[in-house]
């Protein structure tokens, strides 16, 4: 059965898919002209298909008690759907009007994105399949190969978020709000899809070779199945009152307080790193607002989590006393204007320190995770205390927590993406003098399809 699989897969993933003059050269070197990005027939082919969605439920269903013939299944749909899903936002690059393109940041996006759809039809993993046709040995390879070439693929591509903000700022006034903001979402969107089929195909791979990550909580690929909501909530607290009590233009001692009640005991099927994200995310805005608004002032208001379990949804409340969204300095026509990428709903878009930010970000890339925060955090704190070096050893001689990180305005978009992704939300509402509250809802069902706007 396996076997006679095989060749199928191979076929989808033939050599020769790309003609020679498509195919990258040099790694992240331009297309040769206008001409093969807006006219390009491989390109054409993907962006007319339908791109296939899943549920969080069909992924959990299809992960437990998996099969060599799994496994095979899996690798040929994240094979044939990346280059499609990337297809179609290059498809929304070619709408755009060229004096778009040829921002800053822009040009810089488009080439990793169009490299990454290249990438996904190489024909070195069809090699690499026709090599090792023993079921088992093409499942450890199979490991090896995504181990060796992650990082590469990871490090460019997590360019991508900050080129395209800093470039799609810039350029904000050749295009209406609704129509940046929803090629934004678009673009955003489809990236965490890629990431979300890559990342728990190769959790499954791992998981069916006994190679997986060992935890305490029950979870399929990257999906927990019992996924503790109050755990998250108390692990994204602890990274973010262990670093240095540092806000711009305040001066303090420790952050606020985190109090969290409801139904403290909710779990429910979920992917742990787009939640924590998104509670990370909220609570350090919270913070930050609750410092500048009271420093000076004695000992901060706590800021208060609100777990609750409904028959179909998880909802989550984070109330802040920071002083509401005014406070902050933003003229905003609409709280939720702050997750706008446009300067005429947003106008700090178009800050110079925001703007120095992206920059900045852009040579470094960004993956929109807790973990990537905290390792930069800690990097700068090595640096503060003269350490050559960054790993795990510098950073457990260093004593006291982590530095702070520019702001550059991508958390709350992105909280917004993750929560929107499987049917939920994300609302602000603001009472200017007091505070913010923020209501975060997730289904709890896992039957919703992901949110991928063809």
């Amino acid at each position: 059965m396996v076997l006679q699989a095989l060749p199928r897969v191979v076929k989808l993933l033939r050599p020769g898919a790309l003609r020679s003059s498509q195919r990258p050269e040099g790694g992240m070197r331009w297309i040769s002209g206008a001409h093969n990005f807006y006219n390009n027939r491989e390109l054409e082919a993907y962006a007319s298909r339908d791109a296939t969605r899943l549920t969080l439920r069909q992924l959990i269903f299809f992960g437990r008690q998996l099969t060599p013939e799994k496994i095979l299944k899996s690798a040929n749909y994240v094979r044939t759907e990346l280059p499609l899903r990337i297809a179609h936002r290059l498809r929304d690059l070619q709408a755009l009007p060229y004096v778009v393109v040829t921002q800053e940041g822009v040009g810089q996006g488009l080439r990793f994105v169009l490299a990454s759809f290249r990438e996904e039809e190489n024909e070195k993993f069809c090699e690499f399949l026709q090599k090792f046709l023993d079921i088992q040995c093409v499942l450890s390879c199979l490991i090896d190969r995504f181990n060796q070439n992650r990082a590469r693929p990871v490090r460019r591509s997590a360019t991508v978020i900050p080129n395209l903000s800093l470039g799609l700022s810039l350029s904000s006034r050749y295009l209406s709000p609704d129509r940046l903001d929803s090629f934004m979402r678009r673009m955003l969107v489809t990236r965490i899809s890629r990431r979300v089929l890559a990342e728990h195909h190769l959790a499954l791979t791992k998981s069916f070779s006994k190679q997986g990550e060992e935890t305490n909580e029950p979870h399929v690929g990257i999906i927990f199945t019992g996924l503790n909501v109050k755990r998250s909530v108390d692990r994204c607290t602890t990274l973010l009152r262990g670093r240095a009590p540092q806000v711009e233009g305040a001066k303090l001692t420790e952050w606020p307080v985190v109090i969290t009640d409801g139904h403290l005991d909710t779990q429910f099927p979920y992917i742990r790193e787009q939640l924590e994200y998104i509670i990370f995310e909220l609570l350090k805005n919270a913070m930050h607002a609750t410092v500048l608004k009271h420093q000076g002032r004695g000992t901060l208001p706590p800021i208060r989590v609100t777990i609750v379990a409904g028959e179909n949804d998880i909802g989550l409340r984070i109330s802040d006393q920071g002083g509401g969204l005014l406070a902050a300095g933003n003229a905003l026509a609409n709280s939720n204007d702050l997750c706008s990428f446009s300067h005429v709903r947003n106008a700090s878009r178009l800050e110079d320190k925001r703007l120095g930010a992206l920059r900045d970000a852009s040579e470094e890339g960004l993956r929109a995770t807790v973990e990537e925060q905290i390792v930069k955090w800690n990097r700068g704190h090595a640096e503060q205390y003269g350490q050559e070096e960054f790993n795990d050893t510098t950073l457990n001689q260093v004593k006291g927590p982590a530095s702070s990180l520019p702001r550059i305005g991508i958390g709350l978009p992105m909280s917004k993406i993750f929560a929107t992704y499987f049917g939920g939300s994300l609302e602000l509402v603001s009472l200017d003098g007091w505070g913010t509250d923020v209501y975060v809802r997730l289904p709890k069902l896992g039957t919703n399809l992901e949110d991928i706007e063809l």
